[in-house]
């Protein structure tokens, strides 16, 4: 009689998005201990969380994107999307703070130049998450 017992292994690209995921929304939890609710989007670079601009429309968005890596790690097919997630939203976003680095006034996200390089590695990190090796994680144990 054969006793067979299937498990799946974590892959790390769904570790990736739980932690990515994770550090995000504690940012976002922490951003609002220096900026409170006022000014929502107010352009205020003296607001920082170590060294990356922030604002409470900032601090939201990073916590949207932190429940997103929380919730879609559990299955490499979730993680993936999560991964696009990331590589298209922080890709818009690294062009857009670029363009309204200088522009007090189209600049409603507070970014300064620190977050515009931590949203490029934001970026890479998703389109690693979303283009990380299928496998097959099914492994069989069992006795004969």
């Amino acid at each position: 009689m054969a006793n067979s017992t299937t498990t799946t292994r974590r892959q790390p690209h769904q570790l990736l998005a739980l932690v990515i995921g994770v550090v995000y929304l504690l940012v976002g939890i922490a951003g609002f201990f220096v900026t409170g609710i006022d000014g929502f989007v107010e352009h205020d670079h003296d607001q920082t969380l170590l060294v990356f601009a922030i604002n409470p429309l900032h601090n939201i968005v990073h916590i949207v994107i932190g429940l997103a890596g929380v919730i879609l790690w559990s299955t490499p097919e979730r993680a993936r999307v999560y991964g696009w997630l990331l590589a298209i939203g922080y890709g818009a976003a690294t062009i857009y703070g670029f363009i309204v680095l200088n522009n007090d006034d189209l600049n409603f996200l507070n970014i300064n130049m620190a977050d515009n390089w931590l949203h490029l590695v934001s970026t890479i990190a998703g389109l690693i998450i979303a283009l990380w090796p299928r496998r097959d994680t099914r492994t069989t144990t069992g006795r004969r």
